[in-house]
């Protein structure tokens, strides 16, 4: 709490992802898609909420399996923005990764999720294993149908701050800045002209 006072950031997010404190997972370990994970999960963010004194917001993850599943990716996460009346930290690759993984519509999944929970995004490359197994590395290029499913993102969305990770395979700065602009181009090119 004496950071967020001291330095009043705009938001403070985190992964909706399981975590540990006696280990290093070296993945972000995707929470089951169940009731139960819900009521745990919206408790312990109330308990964050509180004690940071602002809300949370989280950001999506890309999952590759998902067992014991009562509910599908898209109502898990507007449960608990709901419930626990947190942001989004919108991955737009992560939405895409995911998609492909598990065979839905991105632009649906997007149109699904409520406006006023959508604080900030992240765009990044991933590796394409296979014609339907994508795996998020933020170690590439942002890929064509990221770039497209940004700009329906900003469309839907409006002017949210947008963040391009990249982890490792760092590209000479001059590539980095190419997609800094694109990022530009596609804010500017959307319905609601937030560039």
């Amino acid at each position: 709490r004496a950071f967020i006072d001291r330095y009043q950031p705009v938001l403070y997010s985190e992964h909706l992802s399981f975590c540990t404190d006696n280990a290093h997972l070296y993945d972000l370990m995707p929470i089951p898609f169940t009731r139960a994970a819900v009521r745990h999960v919206v408790e312990r963010i109330h308990r964050a909420q509180d004690i940071l004194g602002q809300r949370l917001t989280l950001e999506n993850v890309s999952y590759y399996t998902a067992p014991d599943a009562e509910m599908n990716e898209l109502e898990f996460l507007i449960e608990i923005l709901q419930q626990a009346d947190c942001d989004l930290l919108l991955d737009v690759n992560n939405v895409y990764v995911n998609s492909v993984n598990h065979r839905y519509d991105p632009v649906a999944f997007l149109d699904a999720l409520p406006v006023e929970r959508v604080r900030y995004l992240h765009v990044a490359g991933h590796l394409q294993l296979s014609p339907d197994l994508i795996v998020d590395t933020h170690g590439a290029a942002v890929a064509d149908p990221v770039w497209d499913l940004l700009g329906h993102t900003y469309n839907r969305f409006g002017a949210v701050p947008t963040l391009l990770e990249r982890d490792f395979d760092i590209p000479p700065l001059a590539d980095l800045m190419q997609e800094v602009a694109q990022i530009r181009r596609v804010g500017a090119s959307a319905h609601t002209r937030i560039f």
